[in-house]
């Protein structure tokens, strides 16, 4: 894919998986550079490594030699001047997820797959690894908390990565081991149904060669794939890999012990709080496990995993005051996420603040919403974050809003929420959404601090 290239040029740079890439292409010594819509902390953090970064439509900014230069391009980018460009000029153009396939290609690629879950799950296989001394190179779909980055990088063959269901990316990827975490209907702008989501996992499953570790009840099964299949659960007996006796801490993190195919790993204690890491942690171990480390390296792992940027991230714990943030923007990430928030906090007021992701999954799941955040004592809800779609007639967040049923529940301008929260009592305050809500995390951990 980069013979007799010098320049990689990314248009959608700042995405999470791009910028992954970016800083890959820039280890292994390209010049490396690109654009994209708006500034971040990602894009200014890529700015301090030494990557270009423009936030204007500019082809001259594309490298000139299209013989020495490789263009990689984001779906969710679609009309771009700089795309018009380097397509006429013959610039070699792929997608993110071809060029993640390229570079997984010929090594030992272990994929994290599902339609939830699938970051914490893959940031945690990759510290798992790293800690034990194996080492991998990784590319996440979050910030690891441990690292403070999405990109590791090792000498080695073993290569960690999320496989995106998104635009059927993971059937780029041919793994040794897969998980697949979760199979619900997402996406449906690009799969129409739910028979099309399901079709696309089975397709991935039979592109693994070694071993595939289904969570227990996910429907696949030894007829979708020539690999052995195992399968995960929190506490299902019957899973090959499952958690005995799962409880909490004081501080919200699980303990348990591991029951696997090599017999028990007594203790394990996740060092990220919350009912979903534990879950995650025992997928990551039957990754791990079943590459064959060793199981006390695995246990000490799983008790230094510090979470992922976004996933539950406590920003502000103390008496009478919390303040969480997390990207869930699924109606099953957001149940799965105030359940452990339940756990975390037992018996405090939980506030949520949830920015709806996309017009057509607002349109598809607003009764679904509405019931998981109906779990909270009051809902702040945010108008819907477009991305990359246009309006729908009558989708706005009201749909979700008329079917909340808890006690409380107001819908507040995006422009307003800081005044809003001037006023509001808080005692457990959590943001949740994949739009441009972080951008509201400073400011809310600065005022929940001054409580």
């Amino acid at each position: 894919m980069t013979e007799r290239m010098k320049n990689v040029y990314f248009i959608g740079i700042g995405g999470i998986g791009m910028s992954a890439l970016a800083r890959y292409f820039k280890f292994k010594g390209y010049a490396v550079s690109g654009y994209d819509k708006t500034p971040s902390d990602l894009t200014a953090q890529l700015e301090k490594e030494g990557i270009g970064v423009h936030y204007d439509d500019r082809p001259d900014l594309v490298p000139a030699d299209v013989d020495e230069t490789l263009v990689i391009w984001t779906p969710a980018i679609h009309e771009l001047r700089e795309l018009d460009f380097v397509q006429e000029k013959g610039y070699r153009l792929v997608k993110r997820s071809q060029a993640l396939g390229e570079v997984a290609k010929g090594q030992r690629c272990l994929a994290v797959s599902g339609t939830h879950g699938k970051t914490t799950t893959s940031t945690l296989v990759a510290h798992i690894f790293h800690e034990s001394g194996e080492g991998c190179s990784a590319f996440l779909g979050g910030i690891s908390r441990n690292y403070g980055t999405n990109l590791l990088v090792s000498d080695n063959d073993v290569v960690v990565a999320e496989a995106d269901e998104f635009d059927r990316s993971f059937h780029r990827l041919f793994p040794e081991i897969a998980v697949i975490t979760a199979i619900d209907a997402d996406h449906l702008d690009i799969y129409g149904d739910y028979a099309h989501v399901l079709e696309a996992f089975r397709i991935f499953a039979s592109q693994v060669s070694g071993t595939v570790i289904a969570k227990k009840g996910v429907p696949i099964t030894a007829a979708d794939t020539k690999a052995n299949l195992l399968t995960y659960h929190y506490t299902d007996p019957e899973a090959d890999f499952h958690a005995v006796d799962p409880h909490p801490d004081a501080c919200g993190n699980f303990i348990y012990d591991l029951r696997w195919p090599g017999g028990v790993l007594p203790g394990v204690r996740v060092g990220a709080p919350g009912r979903f890491n534990a879950e995650n942690s025992i997928a990551a171990a039957a990754v791990a496990l079943t590459f064959g480390l060793d199981p006390e390296a695995v246990k000490r792992a799983i008790g230094s995993f510090q979470g992922v940027k976004r996933r539950l991230e406590v920003h502000v714990n103390k008496p009478g005051a919390a303040y969480v943030d997390d990207y869930a923007h699924h109606p099953a990430e957001l149940a799965a996420a105030i359940a452990s928030l339940r756990d975390i906090f037992p018996g405090r007021k939980l506030t949520a603040i949830f920015q709806p992701h996309l017009y057509t999954r607002t349109r598809d799941f607003a009764p679904e919403f509405a019931a998981a955040l109906s779990a909270v004592d009051k809902l702040i809800l945010l108008p819907i974050y477009p991305a990359r779609e246009e309006p729908i007639p009558g989708v706005t967040s009201e749909i979700i809003l008329r079917d909340v049923t808890g006690p409380e529940k107001v819908l507040v301008e995006k422009e307003k929420l800081m005044e809003y929260l001037e006023n509001e009592p808080v005692d457990v305050l959590v943001t949740f959404g994949a739009g441009n809500i972080d951008r509201f995390i400073a400011p809310i951990t600065e005022l929940v601090n001054r409580r």
